[in-house]
């Protein structure tokens, strides 16, 4: 008994100390860096002198984001449609963005709500790292086109080439690497036996038992190039559109908020974007609340916009793309929770229609 209770002790501290530094952040960044650029009573007099035209076009430009993710799932994941992509992504992504390490948790809940719609644990592991592989390609990527296009406006700086060769050879490493897994078996088992040596050390610390990656990493080596195979094109495209429509929120709202192409380049606004999204993916509060808004805003005043302007594009731009999505995740789990009778009374019937099939005739 004293066995099974030890593990959890750490995990529950874990997670108090994760919800307490995460209100601690988000507390000290609301209430004192951002109002160090504005007054906030300047920055809802910019929201609030908005025109419908511009709201509902920010409306539009937000749903047209939402829904991008949705055809990456799609293409990650065949047999999956339109319908059960938006379910789980909007239920996944409001956990994510509301729970200290909801990232994990966010996973279980598409493992959990594709198993309910028939889909196989390995189906799912296969389409949730690939589809995480091309995220972090692209999120890598983006940065690196950012710098270029800077480059030919003569914008660089010193410190901004030194990131860009980092960058540049980051990306490189991530491609070169996953290109040697899918050409080769024994490289895939050798990376795997690595790679499970530095989670298994990382799992002790936790108190945790060693796992063995080699042949996890090779079956999702012969997964991988199937999937890819026939779908690599319609993934790295959707996830280029995904990624990019985020970047189109912010950029229209700024514009609609007052931040002219001449004070802020949509170039500049693309770099402030990729690095922020790069230091976001550090799980430091649920969907990088605050530490999003602190990067956006100073990188985007330092770049010239006018600081009321900026801090209420950033607000208005995390209103749509990460408040907003909360929401539709609690209505998309809702009507999940609803259908949960007839999907269970569907897989009854293809489970006793399988077993009537595998009985020998008589």
């Amino acid at each position: 008994m004293h066995q099974n209770i030890a593990p959890k002790k750490p995990d529950k501290r874990r997670r108090i100390f994760q919800a307490v530094f995460s209100i601690v952040v988000v507390v000290a960044i609301f209430g004192f860096a951002l109002p160090k650029f504005a007054d906030f009573s300047q920055v809802w007099a910019v929201i609030g002198a908005m025109t419908w035209v511009e709201i509902g076009t920010l409306v539009l430009v937000a749903a047209w984001n939402i829904a991008t993710y949705w055809l990456v799932m799609i293409a990650a994941l065949p047999g999956s449609n339109l319908w059960q992509a938006m379910k789980v992504n909007q239920t996944s992504t409001a956990v994510a963005n509301t729970i200290p390490g909801g990232g994990a948790i966010g996973i279980g809940v598409t493992y959990a709500m594709y198993s309910a719609s028939g889909f196989s644990n390995t189906e799912i592991s296969l389409s949730v790292l690939v589809s995480g592989i091309w995220n972090n390609f692209v999120k890598l990527g983006m940065p690196v086109i950012a710098l270029a296009l800077l480059a030919l406006q003569g914008d660089v700086t010193p410190a901004l080439t030194t990131a860009s060769f980092i960058g540049v050879a980051v990306l490189i490493g991530a491609v070169v690497l996953f290109a040697l897994i899918l050409r080769s078996a024994a490289f895939a088992q050798a990376f795997g036996e690595r790679l499970g040596r530095v989670v298994s050390a990382l799992r002790k610390v936790v108190r945790k038992p060693p796992v063995s990656l080699r042949e996890p990493v090779a079956r999702f080596r012969t997964d991988a190039i199937e999937l890819l195979r026939r779908r690599w094109l319609a993934l790295t495209a959707a996830t280029v559109v995904s990624h990019f429509s985020l970047y189109l929120v912010l950029l229209v709202t700024l514009r609609n908020v007052g931040v002219s192409e001449a004070e802020t380049s949509w170039i500049q606004v693309l770099a402030v974007f990729a690095f922020v999204r790069l230091i976001s993916a550090l799980p430091i509060t649920p969907g990088g609340v605050g530490v999003v808004e602190l990067g956006l805003t100073a990188g985007l005043v330092t770049a010239g916009g006018a600081e009321a302007q900026v801090v209420a594009a950033v607000l208005v731009h995390r209103f749509l793309t990460w408040a907003l999505p909360i929401g539709f995740g609690l209505v998309a789990y809702l009507r999940w929770r609803a259908g949960a009778e007839e999907r269970r009374q569907r897989a009854q019937e293809r489970q006793a229609g399988l077993a009537a099939e595998e009985q020998p005739a008589r």
